[in-house]
């Protein structure tokens, strides 16, 4: 029987319950504060022998602890069986993206296939949160004017980070402040998945969920580092992506698969994703231009 590749990240959090009872968990591979190297190095060998091959996910907002770890522990068992998956994704995201890539691990994909496929998969993921402050948020351009009005009492923003940054004020209560206060939603099928931090607010499911048309919803506890993310504690996260796995093993199916020219693996799209490698070689740089003779002399 297959063993599915095993897909790992640095914290409970990010594992959402499996939508049924064919997608697996995810791996946690404990950070430095929870695990000395002995340990960690003894939970990865675990991993890859009974799985074969490890797909880890290492959000951008990681400490740079936990990330200089994975990459000890990968440099030490001196494996290339190891995938460091780097991901630019707000924190619920991120973990919707994780439970994507365990949807896939139980098909019939390579390692290589499933470690490409997360730079795919994350571009149809809608990512965002409903605000009480905008005022800490750098993660997405924020004007002069919204920076203002986060001082006024009971303001709430609409901001979508990914795929397209969009924000808005709303106005009083749940409605919205002018035309574009709703952020535009995908124009596929999704389901939503939303985090409520410390903002009482309806809005998503009440406001947002209708209108983007998403085939269900399910609230989640909010990642650990969702309030760091979004420059407060007083929000309402959400995310949406697709759900049905036959249309994810069909979207990567789809996409043409080739040979890591470094280390051999499959893989879709453009680089490698467990030696970062490009899928083609760099072109050389052309040779310096020599002007010709009666040209390379400047003066009268």
């Amino acid at each position: 029987m297959r063993v599915p590749t095993a897909i790992a990240v640095t914290s409970t959090d990010l594992v959402l319950p499996a939508p049924d009872r064919h997608t697996p968990g995810a791996a946690v591979l404990h950070p430095p504060d929870q695990l000395d190297l002995e340990g960690a190095l003894a939970e990865t060998s675990a991993l890859l022998e009974r799985h074969g091959h490890l797909v880890a996910i290492v959000p951008n907002w990681l400490p740079p602890t936990t990330v200089q770890r994975l990459h000890t522990v990968r440099a030490i068992l001196e494996t290339d069986r190891i995938a460091l998956l780097g991901i630019d994704l707000p924190p619920l995201a991120t973990a919707l993206l994780v439970r994507q890539l365990r949807q896939l691990s139980v098909c019939d994909f390579s390692p290589g296939v499933i470690a490409s496929a997360a730079r795919l998969l994350s571009h149809y993921i809608y990512a965002g949160a409903l605000l009480g402050s905008v005022a800490r948020l750098d993660r997405v351009p924020v004007g002069l004017k919204a920076h203002a009005r986060s001082w006024s009492p009971n303001a709430q923003f609409a901001v979508l980070a990914h795929p397209t940054p969009h924000l808005a004020r709303l106005g009083g209560g749940s409605g919205a402040h002018g035309p574009g206060a709703l952020p535009p939603g995908p124009a596929f099928a999704t389901h939503l998945t939303f985090a409520r931090g410390q903002l009482a607010s309806e809005w998503v499911a009440a406001e947002l969920a209708p209108a983007w048309q998403v085939q269900g919803i399910m609230e989640n506890p909010l990642p650990a580092g969702s309030p760091g993310w979004w420059g407060t504690a007083k929000l309402v996260e959400f995310a949406a992506g697709i759900p049905d796995p036959s249309v994810l093993y069909q979207l990567v199916a789809s996409v043409r698969r080739e040979e890591c020219r470094w280390c051999g693996f499959e893989l879709i799209g453009d680089r490698c994703g467990f030696c970062a490698a490009p899928l083609a070689a760099p072109l050389a740089a052309p040779p310096p231009a020599t002007a010709p003779a009666s040209t390379a002399r400047f003066g009268p």
